[in-house]
């Protein structure tokens, strides 16, 4: 298991949906990133309120914790019962797989492979926003067990209330 108390950020990653964009950025770029988060209404992301925001959070002067947040792993936990890699999920529910998995990343930065480890961290955001985006029209996602697919089915609703909001997804390493 990961401490993330320990973890310095590398990359992030996001799609603004105000300006319907990508983006990535390292640590000298953060000042570019904190207005963009401070004018979303939802966070969204994989695993983020457990890794993504708190370490964003140790260069952010603020709380990201204030921002209203949607952790799809966590709403997949509470309907299924346990956690789903992502890439399950994606393969499920979008037919497609990851582009690699974090220990790549990670080996890749050290390496000095900053835009295989860019395209692998927008690659994830995109499968992030279609996987919430698919789950907000549906109701459900699915995954792969195994080559059986699976529904997980979503309490949607409160997502987003009905309201116009911005979603923007991070994934850092």
């Amino acid at each position: 298991r990961f401490d993330v108390e320990s973890m310095e950020l590398a990359l992030i990653g996001i799609h603004d949906s105000e300006t319907d964009s990508y983006d990535s950025f390292v640590k000298e770029d953060l000042g570019r990133l904190w207005p963009i988060l401070e004018k979303a209404d939802i966070l969204v992301g994989y695993n983020s309120d457990h890794f993504d925001i708190p370490i964003l959070n140790k260069y952010y002067a603020g709380d990201l914790t204030k921002i209203r947040s949607i952790d799809l792993l966590n709403e997949v936990r509470n309907s299924l019962g346990r956690r789903l890699k992502l890439d399950s999920i994606a393969k499920g529910t979008l037919g497609t797989r990851k582009s690699g998995h974090g220990l790549d990343a990670v080996k890749w930065w050290a390496e000095g492979k900053i835009e295989k480890v860019r395209k692998y961290c927008l690659d994830d955001v995109r499968i992030t926003k279609d996987i919430y985006e698919f789950a907000l029209k549906n109701g459900f996602v699915q995954y792969d067990d195994f080559g059986k697919t699976k529904k997980v089915p979503l309490e949607t609703a409160h997502w987003e209330n009905g309201e116009t909001t911005t979603m923007t997804h991070t994934l850092p390493f």
